[in-house]
């Protein structure tokens, strides 16, 4: 494994307690101890993914996360004592994966690591295995897996991977119902307690993108107590 994972945080145990368990696991562990580091970091080294925490001098991690998404499709996991929805909407709204508060566990955070790696590699071997244009098409949307690219009316639509990666899978089967822990599994991997606002932070995301009237959507509907579906007959 020669994976290389970014540990950007100014607390310098926190780096050297995830060095410890990422490396015991088989990682290469690159450190950043504030914003402008990392970033030098995600430019110069092959980067698979990054652990950003938010409070940091230089560059905050929210203003780090918009740099590397914007040139960048690595995974991002955001790492903060900072437990407000506000934070994780606006972490998970930049570009992050997934969002992580302090206290945490060591395993937890290596589980998540494995699994947004897994997703990753999964993704891009899903790509290299099209061999024609696959578009997927409801109402004014058109998904063209090819490309990775959702049009809406022709207009292309800007998503990030996550978001991409949570349309490609309901939209495969538009009026199928998948629960919240169908969703995270497939697109995280394994599921923990409270992982449900998550899912809601990017559901809500998607919808302001794709629908007219975000709070009355017609495309991505909620099935109270059951999770979410893309509506069938458009």
């Amino acid at each position: 494994m020669n994976e290389k994972i970014l540990v950007a945080d100014d607390e310098k145990e926190i780096v050297e307690l995830l060095r410890l368990y990422l490396e015991k696991d088989g990682f290469t562990v690159i450190e950043a101890n504030d914003g402008k580091e990392a970033w030098d970091k995600v430019k110069y080294e092959d980067i698979s993914l990054a652990v950003i925490d938010i409070m940091m001098p230089e560059i905050n991690g929210f203003e780090l996360v918009k740099r590397i998404r914007a040139q960048y499709q690595i995974p991002i996991i955001i790492l903060s004592a900072k437990n407000m929805d506000s934070d994780k909407i606006l972490g998970l709204g930049l570009g992050a994966d997934d969002y992580i508060t302090k206290p945490f566990n060591p395993l937890e955070i290596i589980a998540r690591v494995q699994a947004q790696l897994r997703r990753s590699y999964q993704f891009n071997e899903t790509l290299k295995e099209i061999e024609y244009p696959s578009n997927i098409c409801l109402g004014e949307l058109k998904l063209d897996q090819s490309s990775c690219t959702l049009y809406k009316n022709k207009r292309v639509i800007d998503l990030t991977s996550t978001e991409y990666k949570i349309i490609n899978y309901l939209l495969k089967t538009p009026g199928r119902v998948y629960t919240k822990k169908q969703i995270f599994e497939q697109i995280w991997g394994e599921y923990f307690d409270g992982d449900d606002n998550t899912i809601m932070v990017h559901i809500s995301k998607i919808r302001e993108k794709i629908e007219d009237d975000p709070k009355h959507p017609i495309y991505l509907k909620t099935i109270r107590g059951l999770g979410y579906k893309f509506e069938k007959n458009i």
